[in-house]
């Protein structure tokens, strides 16, 4: 698949270097510093030139890339690069260049590992963690035996868990996270609402257990294959981690699993149907001749009052010839920031159903032309705890070890927007 494997820092300096083939020579890392390090036009991660491709991942001002001459699958060569990385941090916390530089033997044995003859082979983290070590070296007394467990475990059935993992206390904690998209037209027409979700898992669960795992009884996989009921939840481009039993959620939409031990994804998915907004923006925006602007919003928050909406945000956009705005808030403060031409209204926590309201007035500076002022979005960063916009809803999740163990589990949704709910006006 791939035939190089590079980490450069800013300047162009190869840190890291592995060539798996004998396609490529070592100063084809050359091609790489001239036609995109030192060119600040370059903005596409896929580079070709001639027959010869460039995949760059971009982490803390380290390249992290791979190169091939074949028709590589673009999706698996950016996966790589990216399990590369979150395996790194597991190792030696940040990725940059001076933990890499510090680490270069471990990172070295971990792309050995990782990849063999530029195919990807074992990345789960548990996994190398047994025999990829930065810790001293283990007696010769234990080697063998330790070595036994190793095989077992890279090559048998659940290659992502070691069957020996005890705890005192056995838990499992269950995160739901939802990021919510939309875009919203000046008239209040919905032109796009859809929702990014993962179910991300920590299990510090003994042994080799067994979990169940059940959501909505109206759930909905592919909506083009399948009939649904209008509330019924809706998931498209559902993507699980491997030791999820495919065969049982497709028939009883329960995720059966052996969990890995500590925290790992276990879910993502799209939803674009029934989303339900947490919240509500109404802007009434006006030119007031060309020396003024005035601003009226209201934001409502469209969920029961027992839940709560904190860290909320609205960057609000001001016309580029803005000298200075009087703003009136009842919650929470607002500031207007000359070097981004927005104000930034910041409100700690809105109850549900509860409504706030910002009316400014920005004064503008005369200007020989008039240019049309664009009108950006208002942007809406927030976080809702305990709530879904998609619907999803967690019903069950039960544990079975055969030494039948006393479990708990914890289980928590987060909804939130950062960047991507913008209100045009």
């Amino acid at each position: 698949m791939i035939s190089a494997f590079f980490i450069f820092n800013q300047k162009g300096e190869v840190l890291i270097s592995r060539l798996y083939r004998t396609d490529f020579k070592r100063s084809i890392a050359d091609v790489f510093r001239i036609q995109v390090v030192s060119n600040s036009d370059v903005r596409s991660p896929i580079i070709t030139l001639g027959s010869t491709s460039f995949f760059h991942v971009r982490v803390n001002n380290l390249y992290v890339v791979c190169v091939t001459k074949t028709n590589a699958n673009a999706a698996l060569v950016f996966e790589f690069c990216y399990r590369f990385i979150s395996i790194a941090k597991s190792y030696f916390g940040k990725v940059d260049e001076e933990s890499v530089k510090n680490n270069f033997v471990l990172i070295y044995e971990l792309i050995d590992e990782i990849s063999d003859y530029g195919y990807p082979q074992n990345s789960e983290i548990d996994t190398l963690k047994s025999y990829i070590t930065t810790e001293s070296v283990i007696s010769s007394a234990i080697a063998a035996e330790e070595s036994s467990k190793i095989t077992t475990q890279a090559t048998g059935a659940t290659s992502w868990r070691r069957g020996d993992v005890k705890y005192k206390k056995n838990e499992a904690f269950v995160d739901v996270v939802e990021t919510v998209n939309l875009s919203m037209s000046a008239k209040g027409t919905v032109l796009r609402a859809d929702v990014d979700g993962h179910i991300q898992m920590r299990a510090y669960l003994s042994g080799t257990p067994e979990c169940k795992f059940g959501l909505n009884d109206k759930l909905v996989i592919d909506k083009n294959s399948q009939g649904g009921a209008s509330d019924a939840v809706e998931l498209d481009d559902c993507r699980f981690h491997q030791c999820v039993r495919l065969n049982e959620f497709d028939t009883s939409r329960t995720i059966s699993f052996i969990p890995p031990d500590g925290e790992f994804e276990l879910m993502r998915y799209r939803s674009t149907s029934n989303v339900k907004l947490p919240l509500r923006v109404i802007p009434t925006v006006n030119e007031i001749g060309t020396t003024q602007v005035s601003y009226n919003i209201t934001v409502k928050a469209n969920f029961g009052n027992k839940l709560s909406a904190t860290n909320v945000v609205l960057r609000i956009p001001t016309p580029l010839n803005t000298t200075g705005v009087d703003c009136k808030v009842a919650n929470g403060k607002a500031k207007y920031v000359p070097a981004e031409n927005v104000v930034v209204w910041k409100i700690p926590r809105i109850q549900g159903g509860q409504e706030c309201t910002f009316s400014a007035t920005a004064n503008l500076t005369s200007t020989t032309t008039r240019q049309v002022w664009a009108r950006p979005p208002i942007d809406v960063d927030f976080e809702v705890l305990m709530l879904t916009a998609s619907g999803l809803i967690v019903r069950f999740l039960k544990v079975f070890e055969k030494s039948n163990y006393h479990s708990i589990k914890w289980v928590r949704y987060l909804t939130k927007a950062s960047g991507s709910y913008q209100i045009r006006f």
